[in-house]
């Protein structure tokens, strides 16, 4: 079941899937009070996230978007993860599309010398901070942040991956 989850690099033709997946996860399950207008590099994906260091990931089942990750360049060889979010129905095992996602990423990561990533998230998504710690990433406090991460006014819990 796994091998009907196909990751690509982001292309404008998904850029509506995206954005709706990502603000119904956001409002609708979380219930965090964030809008289209309040991340405008959903707008412009290309030029926010793909370049240098930088990508973004989508997961497909059947054409349809089922999953996000993001690298963004922050300088000196250190990315920050963001956009990770997975549609409900193909969240845990049977899918596995979040741990897909996610070593995508870091694997793209090491080939480009990439030394660490960063990321921040909010206090509510739990089963988030569970994920990322269980895939190696620790918690770090805020001013363990490097300069040039960009902090979401939502986010509060801060991680970090060293690729080894």
């Amino acid at each position: 079941m796994v091998n009907s989850i196909l990751l690509k690099e982001y292309a404008t033709e998904y850029q509506s899937q995206v954005v709706d997946l990502i603000l119904h996860i956001q409002q609708n399950e979380y219930h965090i009070a964030i809008t289209k207008e309040d991340q405008p590099d959903l707008l412009d994906i290309e030029n926010f996230y793909q370049h240098g260091n930088g990508n973004f990931w989508v997961a497909l089942r059947e054409g349809i978007v089922v999953g996000t990750v993001a690298l963004l360049d922050i300088g000196n060889h250190k990315t920050a993860l963001r956009k990770m979010f997975v549609k409900q129905n193909y969240r845990g095992k049977a899918f596995n599309v979040s741990n897909q996602l996610l070593q995508h990423a870091i694997e793209w990561a090491k080939k480009r010398s990439v030394e660490g990533i960063y990321l921040g998230t909010t206090p509510q998504f739990v089963a988030a901070h569970r994920f990322y710690e269980k895939n190696g990433f620790v918690s770090i406090a805020p001013d363990e942040l490097p300069m040039g991460f960009p902090i979401m006014k939502v986010d509060t819990k801060f991680y970090k991956y060293t690729i080894q």
